[in-house]
This record gives C-alpha cells, structure tokens and sequence, in this order.
C-alpha cells in the first residue's frame, strides 16, 4: 500500500502544471514558426524552400551533373527522404517534378526524362518510370559550394551535415518566384526574365541609390513561363514597390478568316498557372449554353506549342466574343503578387529593390567567403612550393641530410634545422618524387609559385576593397546572362484594362428607335424596313392596338447613347441597346420600363451621340418659339432618371431639340409654313434650371414644328400631315436675327394641311415616313422635287384611308439603293446604310 502511494507521489511530482490556453498558444506558435521558416517560405538569399535546396544538394552529393546520365527519380527521392527531409515521398517528388517544369519554372533546375505532367493538368508518371539529373542553371545553384561559401548544419537525426542556404549563382526566387502558404501567411512570387534581372543587379551594384523607376528599366515585369499578355502596368509597378500587386495576364490571340468566310480566334499563350485543358472546356461549356455565336471550340496544342481554336459563326463579332471569353473564363486572369519571404529567419514582404539588394548582399558573402577560401589554398600551396624551391636550391645537402636520418620525422627535424622550414614545407621535400628533381619539373615548380603569388596579391587586393568584391559579382551576373539568358516571353500592354463596359459584349449595329404616342418603344434592326418608291403605299410597319400611332422614329448605333428630351422640358439618356429589340411589326415595350417618365408626358426629341463633348450643345425650342442652349456635359447626369433642360411657361411645351455646337446656325420651322435662321452664337449658352429666350415670333395661333441644323450642303426636305413635300434649299435663307417672324417657307393650303416636320437632307438619303396608323414608306430623297420657298409641295405619299396622316420623319443613307434598283415601283428588301445623324452633324 505504502508503495502504491509513493508511487502516485513521484508521478504527481513530475506533473507540469499549466493553463491549457497558454499551452495551446505556445505549441501552435511553435508549429506557425516551423511551417513558416522550414516548409512554406523561401529564403531571400537563394530563393529556396528546404525541400528545394535538399532535393538540390543531394543530386549534388549523387554527382547527377548536366553531363551525366539521368537517375531514376525515386532513387532521388529515397535519398533526400533518408538523409534531410523524413517526410512524405509525395511531398518530395511533387516538389522534384516541379522544378522540372518548363510551365511551371521560367528556368526549370532539373532536367526531366519522361513524363512529368502538363499543362493540362495531366499528372506526372510514378517516380520509377522517371528520371532527374540537373540542368545547366541547376548547377549554378551548387556552384562552389565546396569552398565553404555556406554555413552547414546537422540534418534531423545528427548525422550529416547539409547546407542551410545555397551559393544561388542563379537568382532564383526573381527569376522562377515562388509560391507557398504558410500558417497566417502566404507568398506568390512572379517570374522575371533573366536578362533583365541580370542587367538591374548590375545598375543597382552601379548605382545604390536608383530609384524604382531607373529599375524599370530594365526589369519591365514579370516573364511568365507560358508567355501571354499583361495589361496595364499599375499593378507591376505596386508590386514592384510595395510587395504587393495585381497583375492582369490575358491570352495571346489572333484573329484568321476562315476559308467559308467566318472567322476564328486562335490562342496561342494563355495565362500562366491555368490549366488548358479546364480552359477549353470551360469554353466549350460557354459555347453550349451561354455563348451563341462560337460554333466550335478544339484545342489543337501539339509540342510546338499551344494552339485553341475558337471557331465564330458567320457574322458574329470577334471583338465581343473576346471580351466574353476574357470576362467568364480564366484566358484572362490575375496573378496576385505577395513578395513574402525570410530574411533572416523572419518573414517580411519585399520590394523589387529589397529583393535585389538583399540578393547582392548575399552574393558579395559568397564571393568574399570564395575568395579567403581560394586565398587560404593558394598560401597553404605558395609555402609549399617556397619550402620545395629551397630544397630544390640546396638539393644535395637535403639528399644528405635524408640519407644520414634514420627515419622520415628524423629527417624532417633535418631539413627543418639546416634550412628553416616548417614541419609541412619539410614533409613535402621528402615526399617529393625523384623525377621531380628533373630540370623541367623544377621549372614547373617555380612557375607555379609565381603564378601563386599573383592570385595570392590578387585575392588580398579584392578583400581589402568592397567595391571589387561587388564588381566580381556583377561581372559574374553578367556572363550568367550572356550564357543562359533569353528573350522576353510575355509582353506588357501600357494599356490599362478598366471596369467592364457592357458594351464590350454588344454588337455594334445599326437599329431603327421606334416610339409609340401611347410610350410603347422598341428598336429593330434597320434592314426590317423596305424601300419604296414615290408615292407608294407603304407595307405595315408597327403593330398597333385601339388608337395608338407611332410617334417617333430614329437610327442609332447600338453602343450610342440615346437622350430622350421630353414635352415636359426634361431629359433623360439611356444606352440603344437597353431598349429592348423588337421586330417590325411587334408592339414594343412600354417606355416607363426604361425611363421615369410620368403621366401625360411625352417624348418630343430623340438625340443619338457618342459622348459628353464639351463643345456641343443641346439646343431647343418649344411650341411657343422659346429657344435655349445648354452645355451637353451638364446631362452627364441624367440617365434614365432624368434632370430638368428647361422651365417651360404654363401652357407650353418642348416641341424638338439638335445637338449642334460653336459657330452653327439654326432655323425654327413652324406648322404654318415659315423659318426662321439664326445664329447659334445668339443664344447664350445657360444652365438647366434657366428659362430660356425667345427663339421666333409666332403669327396668330402658329406653333413650331421643327429644328434644323443649317447646312448649306443639304437642303430642307418638308412633309405634311396630308402627304404634301418638297424640298428647299437652306441657301434661300438669310440669317435674321433671333425673335423675329422669319420668312415663308412653305406655302400651306387646304390640301397640304400643316407641316409635319423638316429634315436636312441630301442627295444619299432616303426619307422613312411613318403614317397615324402604323404605315412605313421610304423613299429616296431625289424623287421629291426641289421647289422655291412659296410652292406647296408635290404628293409624297399616298394615303389609303382619309383619315389617316403623317406623324413622323426620318433620314437614312442611300449608299446601296441604287444598285437595288430602287425607283417608282421598288419594295424588294435593301441594306441600310449608315445613317446621318442628323442632330449632331
């Protein structure tokens, strides 16, 4: 009993009391530490993990040169696992085949025979089917490791000695990166080309203050291993500086025209760190589902390099289909830079320029280290040599004295009395061969001193001088890049790549704006409608419902901005290709889906513009002849929510606004037949909140109708309700001055009735005429005669039903009509050509 409690006693003695949370903290951090400095973090000075630097030295230790025969990579990895790392065998070869990788490394360390995994994402062949040696640069890496360049230590079990860093002729982690994630903490370092490092370790060793911008000079950015396209340098230059940066690859494409008239991007590099294979099934899932107009997708890669071929549907845009591929699938990607590594045994993130002077650093160490090695062999040698020239100059007294001795250490005790040498320069002479005392070998002996000598002054010169050491390690970078440098794989676009527009995956085309009086709104592809000739009927273009009648009419490039000005005084703007396509015959959607819009107002212009110029103007006019200019940049705003362009007077309206800038002259149509030209320059430009001035005085209950653009290399082409035109020239008006009653410009009778609208056109327009009940005419603006000022117009259109009138005009390019054959009887289909704008020309 007494000896079951004293053992209780001693075990309860051994126990270490502690708090399971500090315990906890103080083994976790311990466990951080050792993932952090022994696994996941490579070391600045040659770039490498332990697993790295072990698999390296022990091909060194095997003798597995660039010139010798491969070895099976699990003899490789055996002996790496026997000796520094007891790890899994897993680990060690992943490690092994990856630095063998010429798509993983820029400049692979290990030469590979057989197969070690693609790009594809194909996995390696098991460890004893393949086979390692290192390569050229690899032996860089080990390069006078012998000369004690290095501090050893003992492996894990004490019984053997490896390195803790490598001599890194190469510089590795600058040339390959690295990637690892840590406890807390991870690195993803990019690859640079050779040349380029080497050609800024040499500016920096010149000059130690350059900046970073004298470093980007010479390194321009990563080199990727599978070369590709960065865009933008903002992100290099972050991570150059700071540690720290996003770095957007894109795939290398071409554009070929295929031989049945469609085309095909081919990409030949794609981003580094994607899986091929992945990609073009990616691709092909977007083909499928997604992406229409691709119509095949094959990968075509063989050994000569990388080639996926995207094959585009006739007519399809390859400029969209691109921004598509670039956005949803990994052909473009962001290499997110995290310059992390130990100095020191510490992790710290790292500037370009902190990488390369840590890296000069290191290699001046190594030199100077090399140098007192080489120093310490060429004295031990030199006082050989000199004790050999002594024995030499007094040979027979040393035969002697060798002969008379009755051992080796007698005789050296000898040798060391008559002449004053050391024990060592004394056993020297007495191993020295016989044939050595030849005249010849003499000579050798002596030469070889002399030659000593010179490297012995040489190497205490070069210790004495920092500068030299470091002008050693910039010669030697510089044979390293005359011998192993290429050229640049990736190239670097200036060109940022900004927020995704969504017009970067909208075709841009051409489309007809169509807008109901009851708000409905579509947009159709312009080649819907037909041509007619003069006084045809027409073919149904709208689909309408009770009393509805399309209102408004206009042609606009998809990518446009489209501003809506309102009866109201407000503008709004929206994208053309958020109007939402409908045929020619559809009903289209309500505006208010678009637009906030409230009850009783209507839609009075449509302008069509590219962008906010700050030279143009909107200019407009109300029912009552009020006129006002306003600075287009001061709509930027506006969008579907619209903002006030004018104060309108109660019992007024917005009638028409044009775009139109410094130096046009403007002129006011009105219902009754008169116009009036201005100067634009005599309406002050004004804010929105403004009232605005009168434009034109109004006869009676006259109202205007119209605003044009002047320009006198088109003429004025006016319609009425009735089906009445003409065309007049713009050179039959004068300017007058703003708020007068203008002149006659078309003469209004009974069977005219009043003007419609008035449109600038010449001798390549059509004119698109759309009646009260939903029918479409075009017509070619030569058909429609030219007239003075006082006439009443020719018939125009014919219209089927009494009750029926014009409502709306617009103008199309008459490019193709001709070849059609367009004249009195046309109606086949034709191509619309480009469309003049007519509010910002």
């Amino acid at each position: 009993m007494r000896n079951e409690e004293h053992i209780v006693e001693e075990k309860e003695s051994r126990i270490i009391k502690i708090e399971v949370s500090q315990e906890m903290k103080t083994s976790y951090l311990n466990y951080a530490m050792s993932v952090i400095v022994s696994r996941a973090l490579p070391d600045v000075r040659d770039g490498l993990k332990p697993v790295h630097r072990r698999i390296l030295y022990d091909m060194y230790e095997m003798g597995l040169r660039a010139n010798t025969p491969f070895k099976k990579s699990a003899r490789v990895v055996g002996d790496v696992l026997g000796k520094y790392h007891p790890h899994g065998d897993a680990s060690v070869y992943d490690a092994l085949v990856r630095l063998a990788q010429d798509f993983s490394l820029r400049y692979p360390v290990v030469r590979p025979q057989g197969n070690f995994g693609s790009i594809d994402g194909d996995p390696p062949a098991a460890m004893r089917y393949t086979e390692v040696k290192m390569s050229r640069i690899g032996e860089e890496m080990l390069a006078d490791i012998q000369k004690d360049t290095v501090d050893f230590g003992p492996n894990y079990d004490d019984s053997l000695q490896e390195p803790q860093v490598l001599p890194a002729a190469f510089p590795f982690m600058l040339a390959n990166g690295s990637s690892g994630i840590a406890v807390g903490m991870a690195t993803n370092m990019a690859p640079h080309n050779l040349t380029e490092i080497c050609d800024a370790i040499g500016a920096v060793i010149e000059n130690p203050d350059i900046d970073l911008e004298g470093l980007m000079q010479y390194i321009k950015g990563p080199d990727f291993p599978s070369g590709a396209i960065i865009c933008g340098q903002q992100g290099i230059i972050d991570a150059f500086s700071t540690g720290r940066g996003k770095i957007v690859q894109r795939a290398r494409y071409e554009i070929e025209e295929h031989e049945r008239g469609s085309d095909q991007i081919i990409f030949t590099q794609i981003p580094y760190q994607v899986n091929k294979a992945e990609l073009v099934k990616k691709i092909d899932e977007l083909r499928r589902n997604d992406l229409p107009a691709i119509s095949a997708v094959r990968d075509e890669s063989d050994r000569e390099g990388i080639r996926i071929v995207v094959e585009l549907k006739k007519g399809s845009v390859p400029r969209i289909v691109l921004n598509t591929l670039f956005l949803r699938t990994p052909l473009q990607s962001n290499f997110n830079v995290n310059n992390l590594a130990l100095v020191n045994g510490r992790p710290q993130l790292l500037s370009l320029k902190e990488i390369l002077v840590h890296y000069i650093n290191y290699r001046e160490q190594v030199v100077e280290r090399r140098t007192r090695y080489d120093l310490q062999k060429a004295e031990e040698r030199a006082h050989i040599l000199l004790g050999l020239k002594i024995g030499l100059e007094n040979i027979d007294e040393v035969i002697r004295i060798i002969k008379e001795s009755e051992d080796n250490a007698a005789a050296s005790e000898g040798l060391q009395k008559a002449f004053g040498l050391t024990k060592i320069q004394a056993d020297a002479i007495i191993d020295m061969k016989l044939g050595r005392l030849s005249h010849l070998e003499t000579e050798k002996i002596l030469e070889e001193l002399a030659e000593l000598e010179v490297k012995i002054a040489y190497y205490k010169d070069l210790l004495a001088d920092r500068r030299k050491i470091l002008g050693v390690v910039a010669q030697e970078t510089r044979e390293l890049a005359a011998k192993y440098g290429d050229k640049r794989l990736t190239e670097i676009q200036r060109a940022e790549i900004g927020q995704t527009q969504v017009e970067d995956f909208i075709k841009n085309e051409e489309v007809v704006v169509v807008i109901s009086n009851k708000g409905f709104i579509k947009r159709v592809v312009a080649e819907e409608y037909r041509s007619q000739g003069r006084g045809g009927s027409g073919v149904k273009g709208a689909k309408l419902i009770n009393d509805d009648f399309v209102e408004h009419l206009y042609v606009a490039s998809t990518h446009d901005y489209v501003m809506f000005v309102s009866s109201f005084g407000k503008a709004y703007w929206i994208k053309v290709h958020e109007i939402p396509e409908g045929s020619k015959v559809s009903k289209g959607s309500s505006i208010k889906q678009l637009i906030d819009i409230t009850d009783g107002e209507e839609i009075s212009s449509i302008i069509n513009f590219t962008e906010f110029h700050d030279d143009q103007y909107l200019f407009m006019v109300t029912k009552h002849g009020v006129t006002k200019k306003v600075g287009l940049p001061a709509f930027r705003n506006a969008k579907s929510r619209g903002v006030r362009a004018l104060f309108l007077d109660e019992g007024d309206i917005m009638v028409q606004s044009e775009l139109m800038t410094d130096g046009d002259d403007m002129m006011f149509v009105t219902a009754g037949g008169r116009g009036l030209r201005i100067a634009g320059g005599d309406v002050r430009a004004m804010g929105r909140a403004s009232r605005g001035v009168r434009g034109m005085k109004l006869l009676g209950d006259d109202t205007v109708i119209g605003l044009l653009k002047v320009d006198d290399s088109r003429r004025i082409l006016m319609i009425t309700e009735k089906g009445q035109g003409k065309q007049v020239n713009f050179s039959n008006f004068n300017r007058h001055g703003r708020g007068t009653q203008g002149q006659l410009i078309y003469r209004i009778k009974e069977k005219t009735s009043y003007l419609v609208n008035a449109l600038a056109v010449n001798d390549e327009n059509d004119v698109v005429v759309i009646t009260m009940q939903g029918q479409t005419i075009r017509i070619h603006v030569n058909l429609i005669s030219t007239q003075g000022r006082n006439a009443s117009g020719v018939r125009v259109v014919a219209l089927k039903n009494p009750k029926d009138s014009i409502v709306a005009l617009a103008v199309t390019d008459y490019s193709r009509d001709e070849e059609d054959g367009v004249g009195e009887d046309a109606t086949g289909d034709i191509m619309v050509g480009e469309i003049v704008n007519t509010s910002a020309e």
